[in-house]
C-alpha cells in the first residue's frame, strides 16, 4: 500500500513534518513515527494507515505503486529502484 520511504518523501513534497501529518490524518505522532520508519510496505492498523493514505492524497499527492503507471498530471519524483536493487 505505502512504504515508510514513501511516507517520507510525500511529507516533504508537501512541506509538512510529522506533526502536520498526524494531524491531518486523526492519528498520533507516533503512530506516523512508526509507520516511516517501516523500511518496506507499512504494517500496523489498517485504519490508521487508510486514514493516512488518504490523507495525503487530499493533499494532492498520488502515490504510484511498482510498476504503476501514473494516473494523474502534475511534477513530483518517483524512484527508479529501490537502493541496492539492480
Amino acid at each position: 500500500m505505502i512504504t515508510g520511504p514513501q511516507m517520507r518523501a510525500a511529507r516533504a513534497l508537501l512541506g509538512i513534518d510529522q506533526r502536520a501529518l498526524a494531524a491531518l490524518a486523526g492519528v498520533s505522532v507516533p503512530t506516523i513515527q512508526r509507520m516511516e520508519a517501516s523500511p518496506g510496505t507499512v504494517r500496523g492498523v489498517i485504519g490508521s494507515l487508510t486514514k493516512v493514505v488518504e490523507a495525503l492524497e487530499r493533499a494532492g499527492v498520488e502515490l504510484i505503486g511498482d510498476e504503476a503507471i501514473s494516473q494523474a498530471s502534475g511534477r513530483g519524483v518517483r524512484l527508479k529502484t529501490a537502493p541496492g536493487e539492480s
